[in-house]
């Protein structure tokens, strides 16, 4: 059945851009612009409420290994970061989500918070790609990110396959540009930026010497997976470049066509994994 296109559209809200977080009395104030950030695509629960303090961001965090309950645990989280600030959710500019590439049931989890939120606080959200995330986690190393170097992510993707893409961070429009398109792939097949990258996300620990471009990364940074408090600071960019939009407006992004396995594809792919290890009797 095709969507009712009868209805008439709901009008837009003038969400502020740069220049009215800075406007005064009737705009936000800049540095008491505050985001909420949900990241429940992988194991962990994130939640995080940030604003922009000076050259750096403050941010108040939860980051919390919760397997397949972050959904009873996100909302609670976000109620203990606000009240630790002092702040109604209203306060808020906007409510930041991992959109994705990840877990099908996470970025669903973290949409549905977003929304309704947003809804009911009559606010826009940003939707935040996941594996720019991680390349922003890996941007706040030590020793820092060289400025000609890339950031490949890649991200175990189950199915044994890995989520990549590759950004490369400009100094001079501060944002990330992307090199490679998102791709979901066998971990052998990951396309790899030109010159010299850092590697960031778990796919090199899961996968090993399988992952391309293994060998060839100049650091490898398992660690930096999707987070909560890195989102911050790429929605604070997106809200001042006026990229918010409305609450049904958001939609979790998908890489994979189909998002489950029936039995009989789970049991072959177990069959064939096992054939192809040396010493297995078939």
């Amino acid at each position: 059945m095709q969507p009712d296109d009868s209805r008439p559209a709901r009008p837009r809200r003038p969400y502020k851009t740069e220049e009215a977080l800075d406007s005064g009395p009737n705009g936000y104030n800049r540095a008491m612009s505050w985001i909420l950030a949900v990241e429940t695509s992988t194991e962990w629960c994130s939640v995080a409420l940030g604003r922009a303090a000076g050259a750096g961001i403050e941010c108040l965090v939860r980051h919390e290994h919760t397997g397949a309950r972050s959904s009873a645990r996100v909302l609670p989280a976000a109620g203990e970061l606000l009240a630790e600030a002092g702040i109604a959710l209203a306060d808020c500019a906007a409510i930041a989500f991992g959109a994705g590439p990840g877990s099908f049931t996470g970025l669903r989890t973290a949409c549905g918070v977003a929304q309704g939120l947003a809804f009911g606080a009559g606010l826009p959200v940003v939707p935040v790609n996941t594996l720019m995330t991680c390349a922003e986690r890996a941007r706040a190393a030590t020793p820092a990110l060289p400025d000609t170097t890339a950031v490949l992510v890649a991200l175990d993707a189950r199915m044994d396959e890995a989520y990549a893409a590759s950004f490369r961070w400009d100094a001079a429009a501060q944002e990330w540009t992307a090199l490679t398109p998102m791709q979901v792939s066998a971990p052998e097949t990951v396309a790899l930026p030109d010159g010299a990258f850092w590697l960031a996300g778990n796919a090199s620990t899961v996968f090993g010497e399988r992952l391309a471009g293994l060998a060839r990364a100049a650091r490898v940074l398992p660690e930096a997976m999707p987070h909560a408090q890195p989102m911050v600071a790429i929605a604070l960019r997106a809200l001042a470049r006026g990229e918010a939009i409305d609450a049904d407006q958001a939609m979790p992004l998908y890489l994979r066509n189909k998002v489950a396995q029936t039995i009989a594809e789970r049991e072959a792919a177990a069959a064939a994994r096992a054939a192809a290890q040396p010493g297995k009797a078939s």
